[in-house]
């Protein structure tokens, strides 16, 4: 695998119809908004899917889903002792570690836990190189909620109803920015390649493929377009804030409150000797 040689900055814009994208379990699963309004669809989640997309194209992870297990490991520590079973020191642990498994050298680790034989602890930290801003809608959100019911009961009725009550939280619409960067000397550690990178970006543009739920129809979300800055250097031609500030989303002059894309303006300011590759979503 060739190293990388390039700063890289993107940006994912994604539409959501009629779905929740990411529920805050300490607000009844309510989608997440900003004091403002705005909908935000945490790191956490973003790094998740991006996990899944990459695993279902066959890369090893050390950060499984439970239903997603692929090597019969229930734990991290299990699936950590069974791999690097034996290292000379911290560096050697985090060198293996970023060889195997492809989140570990992308977003970095901490190893804190029991060795197998449970003699010393493992305490290693592993930086990686591609950071992930949680993502924002462009304008602020509505949120419906709807009534919903069950006709079985989890347990015994007792006399009771087999009807309960629930309640479905959902986004109407929302069009949300996702931004992101991918340093390469925090890749030089970690041996975050080319490679890795072109993966990352197919990643990116499929991130909803296999993700449907109750919460997410098939369909409800989707990745309009990605677009990949790759500098000419490795610390960047402008900085990823000025980067990704170049694309510019404005709700229309004549569109109070949207609900499509094509209520808002999206342009690209010029940076001299820098333009993205743009890339449609699946």
């Amino acid at each position: 695998m060739s190293n990388l040689q390039n700063k890289i900055d993107f940006t994912v814009l994604v539409k959501v119809t009629n779905a929740n994208p990411n529920g805050d379990p300490l607000n009844g699963n309510r989608p997440r908004t900003t004091y403002t309004g705005q909908g935000e669809i945490s790191d956490v989640c973003i790094k998740r899917k991006i996990r899944n997309r990459l695993q279902d194209m066959g890369e090893a992870l050390f950060i499984q889903s439970a239903d997603r297990s692929d090597d019969g490991f229930s734990s991290l520590n299990e699936r950590a002792s069974a791999t690097i079973k034996e290292y000379t020191s911290d560096d050697d642990y985090a060198k293996q570690a970023c060889e195997k498994w492809i989140d570990v050298r992308t977003f970095g680790q901490v190893f804190a836990f029991k060795s197998k034989d449970k003699k010393e602890n493992v305490s290693v930290g592993v930086r990686g190189p591609v950071s992930i801003h949680q993502a924002i809608s462009c304008s602020p959100v509505d949120i419906n909620s709807m009534q919903i019911t069950k006709s079985v009961n989890g347990e015994p009725a007792e006399g009771r109803s087999s009807d309960t009550m629930g309640t479905k939280h959902f986004v109407e619409f929302g069009f949300y920015r996702i931004k992101g960067s991918i340093n390469v000397q925090l890749a030089e550690k970690t041996g975050f390649s080319e490679e890795d990178a072109d993966k990352l970006k197919e990643a990116l543009r499929t991130l909803f493929v296999n993700d449907a739920s109750a919460a997410r129809p098939d369909g409800s979300m989707e990745v309009v377009n990605v677009y990949w800055w790759r500098h000419n250097n490795k610390i960047g031609q402008y900085s990823a804030a000025k980067v990704h500030d170049s694309l510019k989303i404005v709700l229309k002059e004549d569109v109070a409150v949207p609900s499509d894309i094509t209520d808002y303006e999206i342009t690209l300011e010029n940076l001299p000797g820098l333009e993205p590759e743009i890339l449609q979503g699946m």
